[in-house]
């Protein structure tokens, strides 16, 4: 398998309109690897494309993708699906009469499923695109797994049970994908060991270089997001050989440069741990 991040950002991208500050005036002036587009993955092999964010047309374009078979959503939120229509503007035939469209199978965890239908419109704009022909829509129920070129993938609840984590199994070799929201999970003993685990960063309250406090200890949003400290915990817990960590909010204000700091000294600390930026790719 080759895992390729197409976009390595959070809610909030590198550069954030508008924002003057370091970090985004860096990423402006120099792009990838110091700018970061909405949360996204494609894993080759399985040729499976894991979220749709905004930027999707543009990280699909830029990766020199021009087809993505199948498509998995991890859950609800606009940074994840809010580029749903990618699927029209990718498979869709404008020239030909009848429409020659190509199709992606979108699959959707049983509790994804149930929130597209009251959450952004997203189950009618699945509803759409399934009848102009450009998406078929298969929902998986839980413990329900997916069969690709070898490769067998395994959605499961986190913690925080309306977001899915993955599976990938292809032989003895084993990738843990979980986009987001692991606010409060502990791994359980059939992902531990993993060959390659992909998690969300979390949110820094002390600055991981200076050691100052980034985010005050009454801040509402320690009580619903995970932590970066509490991501170290959760790669302790989970022993993989190696660990890649992605969705990098920019109000944490840390750059490429900083964030290679950071992986050197956790590395030093014995953690397997590197940082994700736009355009990564990683053979497993």
């Amino acid at each position: 398998m080759r895992i390729e991040f197409l976009g390595s950002g959070g809610a909030i991208t590198t550069p954030r309109p508008g924002c003057t500050c370091r970090i985004c005036a860096e990423a402006r002036a120099r792009g990838v690897p110091y700018s970061r587009s909405g949360p996204s993955v494609f894993v080759h092999g399985p040729n499976m494309l894991i979220d749709t964010p905004e930027e999707s047309k543009f990280q699909l374009d830029r990766a020199g993708i021009a087809h993505v078979p199948a498509c998995l959503y991890s859950h609800w939120h606009p940074d994840h699906v809010a580029g749903l229509r990618v699927w029209e503007t990718m498979n869709g035939d404008w020239l030909n009469w009848p429409p020659q469209h190509r199709r992606s199978t979108v699959y959707l965890p049983q509790q994804v499923a149930e929130d597209f239908h009251h959450r952004l419109g997203a189950w009618e704009q699945l509803m759409y695109l399934q009848r102009l022909g450009v998406v078929e829509v298969i929902v998986l129920r839980d413990g329900e797994t997916v069969a690709r070129n070898g490769v067998t993938i395994r959605p499961f609840r986190v913690a925080q049970d309306y977001v899915y984590a993955f599976l990938f199994e292809e032989g003895a070799t084993r990738v843990l994908i979980a986009p987001d929201e692991l606010f409060g999970w502990a791994p359980p003993a059939e992902v531990r060991g993993v060959d390659l685990a992909v998690l969300p960063m979390g949110l820094p309250v002390f600055d991981p270089l200076s050691g100052a406090r980034i985010i005050s200890a009454e801040h509402p949003v320690l009580r619903a997001e995970a932590t970066f400290e509490q991501t170290l915990d959760m790669v302790r817990a989970l022993d993989a050989r190696r660990v890649i960590l992605t969705h990098i909010e920019e109000p944490v204000g840390l750059g490429h440069d900083d964030l290679e700091q950071v992986a050197a000294r956790l590395q030093g600390e014995g953690l397997p741990v590197t940082f994700a930026y736009d355009t990564l790719v990683v053979e497993v």
